[in-house]
């Protein structure tokens, strides 16, 4: 089952395909995999000291989430959200919090 945020977030199919294509955007790449990368390493490189997944705990899950629950989104999006699925499933953040968060984003996004 998808928590409420991210169901939200696949809903609205705004993949980067997608939005590249709106946009005239030629990068392959979105421009937020960078972040989703240096979070993963910095989430690793915690896991040795906190209660957090370690990297193949973290791997294992997103592998398993991206082929079953979220199998419908392309990569990297299809990471993202099984990131944040993980991250809240153990209670790293909450869904209040990650709606805060995402609110935040597209206010300034839309501003």
């Amino acid at each position: 089952m998808k928590p409420e945020p991210l169901q939200r977030i696949v809903d609205r199919n705004q993949v980067w395909p997608v939005m590249a294509a709106k946009y005239g955007v030629e990068n392959p790449v979105p421009p937020w995999k960078t972040s989703l990368d240096g979070l993963c390493d910095a989430l690793d490189h915690a896991a040795c000291a906190t209660d957090l997944p370690t990297f193949k705990e973290r791997r294992d899950e997103e592998d398993d989430l991206s082929a079953t629950v979220y199998s419908d989104l392309p990569y990297p999006e299809s990471q993202l959200v099984s990131l944040a699925h993980s991250l809240l499933s153990r209670g790293v953040i909450t869904e209040d919090e990650l709606q805060q968060r995402l609110s935040a984003v597209r206010t300034r996004l839309e501003a």
